[in-house]
């Protein structure tokens, strides 16, 4: 609940490393409290990135491992003065939040349902909350104060990494892997309790340019082309009923225009195009192609430009060369009372770039819901529950190891 009152919202238009300096105020005071609770090592680089150690309590050559979560919270709602409140022992009534008429109700958000007794922790009405990942945050910081405290527990080196910037897809970005020296990793920034996630999309981003002809208005007949009606014309060509994220679901890809902008002469449309299956990404954007040359035909003299830019892959590629890493989790899980619902994220992590960079990366649950959003709360016995996961889950690979 402390760590959520710093705003640490990342900004997309940035572009600077972190995209906010107000990252930072978070990530110093995780260093502070890194190095009280005895992890000598913690630092905070000048990129944002927090790394830190648990030692070893094993003398067996047991894979490092890296647990991981993000500082800063999604550009999608204002994260400027959360006020976090603690609803105990939740009765399974809807949530009405103080600050403004918003109900986070069972109806919308059936996983509520669940958790009946738990203590539920939201915003008051006018912010996000941050949970998603300051849950995340606060389950490694309990983690590594716990097994600080507790040497008796057998583990491997575990090092520890928070990143700015996750929400804007540069989480990883500047990450020193060298440094980090880790073999195998855990992103903490999931959903329900669980739910154990192996694979991302596949995502690719697109910018769609046209190029008009300038003329003065009174003087245009014959000679003007206007970019902007381009683009319009381009946009409303889009699939309504399909191919968009409002009409899709389960292992469904899609593409989906996220921004316009432009003037007479110029007119751009981003987008960002998502499958499970990395092969169907340059079918998406051949099709996105040939709505183009379809628009040109009815603006002759309009030129186009088409930049297709790589984002991140599907986590799974990777994952399924290292089994054992999702096999181990799954065991902790298990170990912790939990049934295992092995998901598929219709979006990416910092894991997902982390596992093509060198270290495979499923991601854990936290409890985190309604993220991105005024409705967005987590419930404390889901945090506690994900801790205790990380503690089995590192004894798990010392156990195994030679």
């Amino acid at each position: 609940m402390r760590y959520v009152q710093i705003d640490t919202q990342s900004d997309p238009t940035s572009a600077s490393q972190p995209s906010t300096e107000k990252q930072k105020d978070l990530s110093r005071i995780l260093l502070q409290e890194l190095l009280d609770m005895g992890i000598a090592d913690a630092e905070l680089d000048e990129h944002g990135y927090v790394y830190g150690t648990i030692p070893a309590t094993s003398n067996k050559q047991v894979p490092v491992l890296c647990y991981c979560s993000h500082v800063d919270t999604a550009p999608d709602c204002s994260g400027t003065g959360v006020k976090p409140i603690l609803h105990e022992r939740y009765d399974g009534k809807d949530i009405t939040l103080p600050d403004d008429p918003v109900v986070i109700s069972t109806k919308e958000h059936p996983y509520l349902k669940e958790r009946i007794g738990d203590d539920i922790i939201t915003a008051s009405g006018k912010t996000l909350l941050g949970a998603d990942d300051k849950a995340g945050v606060a389950i490694i910081m309990d983690l590594a104060n716990y097994l600080i405290q507790h040497p008796e527990i057998k583990h491997g080196k575990i090092r520890i990494l928070f990143t700015p910037d996750e929400e804007i897809g540069r989480g990883v970005a500047a990450v020193d892997m060298a440094k980090l020296g880790a073999q195998f990793g855990y992103t903490l920034d999931g959903g329900e309790r669980g739910h154990l996630e192996g694979e991302t999309f596949s995502a690719d981003a697109v910018v769609v340019t046209f190029y008009g002809i300038s003329a003065h208005p009174g003087y245009a007949k014959d000679k003007m082309v206007s970019a902007i009606k381009a683009a319009s014309a381009f946009v409303d060509m889009l699939p309504k009923h399909e191919w968009c994220p409002e009409t899709t679901e389960g292992r469904q890809g899609f593409v989906h225009p996220t921004s316009i902008e432009g003037v007479l002469e110029k007119a751009t449309v981003q987008f960002i195009v998502r499958d499970f299956d990395t092969a169907k990404l340059a079918d998406h954007e051949h099709r996105l192609r040939e709505l183009v040359d379809k628009t040109i035909k009815q603006f002759p003299g309009v030129t186009t430009g088409f930049i297709v830019k790589e984002q991140y892959r599907n986590m799974k590629e990777v994952l399924d060369k290292h089994p054992q890493v999702m096999a181990h989790a799954a065991t902790a899980y298990e170990r912790a009372g939990l049934k295992v619902q092995r998901m598929s994220i219709r979006g990416g992590t910092d894991g997902s770039r982390l596992s093509f960079m060198g270290l495979p990366c499923p991601n854990l649950f936290t409890g985190e819901m309604g993220i991105h959003s005024k409705q967005e709360y987590v419930s404390v016995q889901d945090m506690e529950k994900a801790v205790e996961v990380l503690v089995h889950l590192a004894a798990i690979w010392e156990e195994n190891a030679g």
